[in-house]
């Protein structure tokens, strides 16, 4: 069982920074695997609570290494709910890397707990007769104080459903749960942990 550790998320600080400097990022330090996965960059500023800059990942298992590195980029620099992140935006940055487990079907959209699971809905918009989907990692919930309910509504705003939100529609999703280790580093361990590395 692999676990989110310290070297993915120095990895995900390198594949940013070689980006900006047009280089490819080191080898990473942590072998190779297949796991779903997601990169949560926020940015901390004056001490105030750490604001979210970008988060993209995958549900399906991807190779650790190619997957950390896509991930990094992409929500560094390609999530379209923020601009991107510029270098200059490096020494406020914290990243959380995601590695997802446990995955299992919900027998209804309540069957879950807050702080211990992540969620993926998958339903059809009445409106447009199209499949929608979304997640929430594990920690969404808890951080923004939802209680289940709110977390679903949410989650179908964010799946980009703009219609009346029913409790019959509610009835209808298809819940996966599941949960996740995480590791969380400030870019100012990163600066440390790479002058000890390659001292």
């Amino acid at each position: 069982m692999v676990s989110a550790n310290r070297e993915m998320a120095v990895y995900c600080f390198d594949a940013l920074i070689a980006h900006y400097n047009s280089e490819e990022a080191p080898p990473p330090a942590f072998n190779e695997g297949q796991h779903p996965l997601f990169v949560t960059w926020k940015k901390v500023v004056n001490g105030s609570e750490p604001r979210l800059r970008g988060c993209i990942g995958t549900l399906e298992a991807r190779c650790l290494i190619n997957g950390f590195r896509d991930c990094a980029l992409n929500s560094a620099l390609r999530d379209r709910r923020f601009p991107p992140i510029q270098a200059k935006e490096l020494p406020y940055l914290e990243c959380t890397v995601s590695i997802l487990t446990n995955y299992e079907t919900a027998n209804n959209y309540l069957d879950w707990e807050v702080g211990k699971h992540g969620i993926i809905i998958e339903f059809t918009d009445p409106d447009y007769n199209t499949k929608r989907s979304a997640t929430y990692l594990p920690e969404v919930a808890a951080h923004e104080g939802w209680t289940k309910m709110e977390a679903i509504d949410s989650l179908m705003r964010k799946a980009g459903y703009g219609g009346a939100i029913t409790e019959s529609l509610r009835k209808r999703i298809r819940l996966t749960r599941y949960q996740s280790t995480l590791f969380t580093l400030h870019y100012s361990d990163y600066a440390s942990y790479e002058l000890n590395f390659f001292n």
